[in-house]
Order: structure tokens, then sequence, then C-alpha cells
């Protein structure tokens, strides 16, 4: 099985090219004002014009208003949805798209009690806890807290860049992964050389599976 490549964050032309030369599987853009990645919907429309066939615009939304949710995914071609902050179930599955759910991993926290919880998602999005941030806290989360059996669903985020996303493959075996920062020259600005290396990393973890 091939780890399927998520790259979030993008907000530049030039680095839609460059991980889509790469091979990666999926583009995300982020609709949340205060994250130093965020792009408004015309901003994301432009960019999301330049994803080809086959490779899917995901939208990533932070307890957003459900009218600012909808104006976006019918103004932006998104494959996907994801939802970052603590909507419910029945939010995330109102707007009749496929969906992500970030679950924010810490001590104590059961990731199949949240997975049963959010039984219509596409996949779980495995990502860092942090109290003062919804994602992108560039830290790792301790992968055995992952239940092997909930690992065909998860796409694993957190601190992942070309120096461990092999083992954190090998270890996990999840369905994707998630990188923003560890792909980055500076927030919001992708390094195509980062981004070759990262993908170089997952094929490398797909041979430890």
């Amino acid at each position: 099985m091939r780890t399927r490549v998520k790259i979030c964050g993008l907000t530049r032309d030039e680095d839609v090219a460059a991980a889509v030369a790469a091979g990666a599987d999926a583009l995300g853009f982020v609709f949340y004002e205060p994250s130093p990645r965020s792009v408004d919907i015309d901003r994301a429309a432009a960019l999301a014009a330049r994803v080809p066939a086959f490779v899917t615009a995901v939208g990533l939304f932070v307890d957003a208003e459900p009218e600012f949710i909808a104006e976006a995914a019918r103004r932006v071609p998104l494959g996907l949805i994801q939802f970052h902050g603590a909507e419910s179930p029945e939010f995330c599955a109102s707007f009749g798209r496929p969906w992500i759910k970030a679950i924010a991993m810490r001590e104590g926290l059961d990731a199949n009690d949240a997975a049963r919880r959010y039984t219509g998602a596409s996949s779980l999005l495995l990502d860092t806890y942090d109290p003062a941030l919804a994602g992108g806290t560039g830290r790792r989360f301790d992968w055995d807290l992952v239940p092997p059996d909930l690992a065909p669903r998860v796409i694993l985020a957190g601190g992942l860049d070309a120096g461990n996303v092999a083992e954190a493959i090998g270890r996990v075996k999840p369905h994707a992964v998630d990188v923003s920062g560890g792909v980055e020259q500076a927030k919001g600005r992708k390094d195509r050389h980062k981004i070759n290396d990262f993908m170089q990393g997952g094929r490398d973890g797909d041979r430890r599976r």
C-alpha cells in the first residue's frame, strides 16, 4: 500500500506547482485567519484552479460559520473539507462533501472513541494537541497513542518532516501523512527541495510498512 501525502498551508502559485510536480495526492488551503498560512476565498480559488485532475484540494476550517464554509465550497473546487475545531459530527456532515475530522492527540485521549463519534468522516487527521493552536504546532505527538486497528483511517500529522516521515509511516502505518511546517522555508512559504525530500521520505517509509 502506498501512503498518501497531503501538503497543507499552501499560499503561493509556485508552491502548488512544486507540490503537484513532486507527486502530492492532496493540497490543503487554510481558511482560518489567525493562521499565518491563511488564504481568503478568492486566493484559494485562484490556487485551486492550478490543481490538476486526480489531485485533491482540501479546505481547512476551524469552527467557522456555516455560511462561510458553504461559500468557500461553492467557489473553490474542494474535494474534501477538513474540520479542525470542535465541530460536531452533524455539522461536519451537513455540507454534502466528503470530510476529514482533526483530533488533537494527548495522553488520556481515546482515539477509538473519537473514531466512533466521527464515524462518517472519510479519515481522521491525528495532530498534536496544543491549548493555544488549532494545528500547525510543528511538534509530534506520541505515535504509540494511535491504535493499530485505527491506522487505516488515519492521516498522521504533527511535526513531520523529511527526517522522520519514513519512521512515522513504518511505525504507525497510516493511510496518509500531512505536512505543513516541515516543508517550509518560512510560515506559508514552501521549499520545493524540502517537498521533494519529504516525498522521498514517504517512499522510504512505504518500504518499512
